[in-house]
C-alpha cells in the first residue's frame, strides 16, 4: 500500500527523507510508482514530486542540500491501484483556498466515490483520474463556505466539516488521509493492509515527543533535524518508524495538530502500546 507521513511542529524543522527505506518500513511490494513532499512555507507550500521512484532522483537529492525547514510536512509514496501512473495522479495534491494553499494525500480505495459524491464539486475538479483527488476536491468544496469570509476558521469548525467528509467515505473503502491548511495538520485513520493480510485498523499512528535526538528515525529514512531545545513535533506515518510508544489510530479516529500540538480529537481512541508490539 501507498505510505503515509505527516509533521507539525512549534518551530520549523529540517525533515530528510530516504523514500525507499520509508517505503521498506510499511512492508509493502512491488515497484514505487512515484512519491511527492510538501513543505508549508507561510500561505504557499513548496510541493516537489514525480511519477517515479525516489532511489535516483535529482530532486530529492537537491531538497535534502537544501536543508529546508518547515512547521508543517506531508509526504506520500504511491504504489498505484487507481489512475496510471503519471505526475497528474501522483500526491500530495494541492489547491488554493482562501488565499492560501491545501495539501491532502489519502492512502487505501474509494471506490464508486465519483458516483457516490456526483455533483458535489464544482470550483475544485481533478486534474487526473484517482479517486484520492476526486475525494480532496470534495473536501475542499465543502470547507470553502467556511474560508469565504478572508479569516481562518476557527479548529472547531474545520474539525466538524472534515470529520463529516471522513464518516461519509469510510462506507466506500479504506480512507487514511493527511490534509494540511498552513494552520493545522489533520489525520484520518481508517483501515489498512496488515502484516497477517487481512484489512483491519489501525490505518495511521501518532506519535508526540519533544526536541531529543531527530536520527531516532533515520533507520526508517526520515531524519528530523532539530532547532531548538523547546521544540515541540507531533508525527503521524503510517506504520511506526522506531521503537517509541506510538499510539495506534482507531478506525475511523481523526486528529489535528497544529504547532506540534494535538488541538482536536474525535471521540474514537485507540489504546496506546509500544511499537515494538506489533512489529
Amino acid at each position: 500500500m501507498c505510505e503515509l507521513f505527516g509533521l507539525s511542529s512549534r518551530l520549523p524543522t529540517i525533515t530528510t527523507f530516504s523514500l525507499r527505506r520509508f517505503a521498506d518500513r510499511g512492508g509493502g511490494k512491488g515497484p514505487i510508482d512515484g512519491w511527492g513532499l510538501a513543505l508549508h512555507d507561510g500561505r504557499g507550500v513548496r510541493l516537489y514530486k514525480e511519477p517515479e521512484p525516489a532511489a535516483d532522483s535529482l530532486w530529492l537529492a537537491f531538497i535534502q542540500a537544501r536543508q529546508l525547514a518547515s512547521a508543517l510536512v506531508l509526504s506520500h509514496i504511491r504504489r498505484a491501484t487507481q489512475g496510471a501512473v503519471q505526475l497528474v495522479n501522483t500526491q500530495p495534491f494541492g489547491r488554493e483556498l482562501g488565499g492560501r494553499m491545501h495539501v491532502f494525500a489519502h492512502n487505501g480505495r474509494l471506490d464508486g466515490i465519483e458516483h457516490a459524491h456526483a455533483n458535489e464539486w464544482h470550483r475544485f475538479k481533478p486534474l487526473g483520474d484517482t479517486d484520492s483527488e476526486v475525494a480532496f476536491c470534495i473536501l475542499l468544496e465543502r470547507l470553502a463556505p467556511l474560508w469565504s469570509t478572508g479569516v481562518m476558521p476557527s479548529i472547531d469548525d474545520r474539525f466538524a466539516v472534515i470529520a463529516a467528509f471522513a464518516a461519509g467515505i469510510r462506507a466506500l473503502g479504506p480512507a487514511n488521509f493527511l490534509y494540511i491548511d498552513g494552520d493545522a495538520l489533520f489525520a484520518h485513520g481508517d483501515r489498512r493492509i496488515q502484516a497477517n493480510g487481512t484489512v483491519a485498523a489501525p490505518g495511521l499512528w501518532r506519535l508526540a515527543r519533544r526536541c531529543r535526538d531527530g536520527g531516532a528515525f533515520t533507520a526508517a529514512g526520515v531524519t528530523l533535524k532539530a532547532s531548538d531545545n523547546d521544540q515541540e513535533v507531533g508525527l503521524i506515518a503510517s506504520v511506526p518508524l522506531n521503537d517509541e510508544p506510538w499510539m495506534p489510530f482507531g478506525e475511523g479516529e481523526l486528529v489535528a495538530i497544529s504547532g506540534g500540538r494535538l488541538v482536536g480529537a474525535s471521540a474514537q481512541r485507540a489504546v496506546r502500546y509500544a511499537a515494538r508490539a506489533t512489529s
